[in-house]
């Protein structure tokens, strides 16, 4: 496994916990409000704050993370993914003051991408061996 992702997926999941609890303490609890807080925190944090950070990497960290998924640096896709990843960042953050059908509009487009995005990988291992971390190893 690699490293910094993994210390990434901690530090979402120890940041959830933190707004979980700050949230437990303002309001009484009943099981959908925990259900809510945890993911109104998974929404914003993971989806939004993590899809921020794959942003950041794609568009400016490019060769790198490119070196780290086992692709050719200098790839045109690069970038678009790092929109992508950008669009979806912003749906993720904006659940925290829109709520409702927006935040199914968000899981659904999150979902799609990341199921797509995981297909992908695992036809390139199986295909063409890539064991890079950033192909078969925590990220996906």
């Amino acid at each position: 496994m690699d490293l910094p992702y993994i210390l990434l997926f901690l530090t979402i999941f120890v940041a959830i916990l933190v707004v979980l609890i700050s949230k437990i303490r303002n309001k009484p609890l009943s099981k959908d409000r925990i259900v809510e807080i945890f993911l109104l925190s998974f929404l914003v944090l993971s989806v939004g704050i993590g899809s921020i950070w794959a942003f950041i990497g794609h568009a400016f960290l490019s060769a790198q993370v490119a070196a780290n998924i086992g692709w050719a640096p200098g790839s045109p896709f690069q970038l678009e993914v790092a929109f992508a990843n950008f669009s979806i960042g912003v749906l993720g953050i904006l659940c925290y003051w829109v709520r409702g059908n927006f935040w199914t509009a968000t899981v659904i487009s999150s979902s799609i991408f990341l199921l797509g995005a995981a297909y992908s990988h695992i036809i390139n291992i199986l295909q063409y061996a890539n064991y890079a971390p950033g192909n078969a190893g925590s990220v996906l």
